[in-house]
């Protein structure tokens, strides 16, 4: 799973897919504002926030050494702007993730199937706005294939902005989209050639907690559909955060071939991994070895 390059910059992609959760990077960038006018207030008002906690101290009744109004003051302020920077950064790291970053990962997941140009079927498991989606079809039409890939996601009113997305990019024709629970895939066995999905499948049971047995089980019965519908020699690439050791084990224990995991890519602020691994072409199947990829 090497990088792939790109002539595309990050104001075209964002100008075609817009960005996903908006909300979240408004409230970041909200706060991030909120807590930089109040760091420079107490810097303006430095002298009138220390005279503050020295007369709240002395309605307490708490007894400190001389400047401890002073440095509670200072310390105040100093966290405050830690946080204000902080805020900037998360935002900074949300938008970057949820755009330059979606579509550099994207393209490294295609690069992760070495033949493009036997797929027939490919499906995409959350398609969203169809980063990655577009970019499946891109490379089947580079290839001059005749296949095309399925966009599945839970929304229907996603899945028609999709469509606009692919039209757009101009492989319209290389892709459907159609709205369905990825927790039983409404396909049948060994259909696919290639699946992939793209920070999705940890959203997956999120109902019952993050953390939880429940929403775990959730997870790893996607897992399995995945495998169900993939053909034998098909080829399963998972871009995902937090529960990758979870599907890693999963794919253990339903016997995939050639199992590999990038290097940690940070994303959303947290741990982010590509899974890539094949379906046995044949019942009789290997030891399900894990290979660490380490070039991604």
């Amino acid at each position: 799973m090497g990088k792939t390059t790109t002539s595309r910059d990050w104001t075209q992609i964002y100008a075609i897919y817009g960005i996903d959760q908006w909300q979240t990077l408004l409230f970041l960038l909200f706060h991030a504002l909120l807590f930089t006018i109040l760091s420079i207030l107490y810097l303006i008002y430095f002298d009138a926030m220390g005279a503050f906690f020295e007369s709240l101290f002395s309605v307490t009744g708490v007894t400190l050494p001389g400047g401890a109004a002073r440095f509670a003051a200072g310390f105040t302020g100093s966290v405050t702007a830690i946080s204000a920077v902080c805020l900037f950064f998360a935002a900074a790291n949300f938008f970057y993730s949820a755009v330059p970053l979606h579509h550099d990962m994207a393209l490294r997941m295609v690069s992760a199937v070495s033949d493009w140009s036997t797929v027939k079927h490919a499906l995409d498991l959350g398609c969203g706005r169809g980063i990655l989606l577009n970019a499946v079809a891109t490379q089947l039409k580079k290839e001059g294939s005749s296949g095309r890939v399925v966009g599945l996601d839970r929304n229907k009113t996603t899945t028609l902005k999709t469509l606009r997305t692919a039209k757009i990019e101009g492989v319209g024709e290389y892709v459907t989209c159609r709205e369905g629970d990825v927790r039983s895939l409404p396909f049948g066995d060994n259909y696919f050639d290639v699946v992939v999905s793209g920070v999705f499948v940890h959203t997956v049971g999120k109902e019952y907690g993050k953390r939880t047995v429940e929403a775990a089980a959730e997870r790893t019965r996607v897992v399995g559909e995945v495998v169900r519908v993939l053909k034998p020699g098909g080829v399963g690439v998972v871009w995902d955060l937090l529960h990758v050791p979870e599907y890693v084990r999963r794919l253990q224990e339903l016997k995939m071939e050639d199992i590999r995991v990038s290097k940690r890519v940070t994303a959303f602020m947290v741990s982010s991994h590509i899974v890539s691994f094949r379906k046995p072409s044949q019942h009789i199947v290997g030891s399900g070895e894990v290979r660490l990829e380490w070039r991604c």
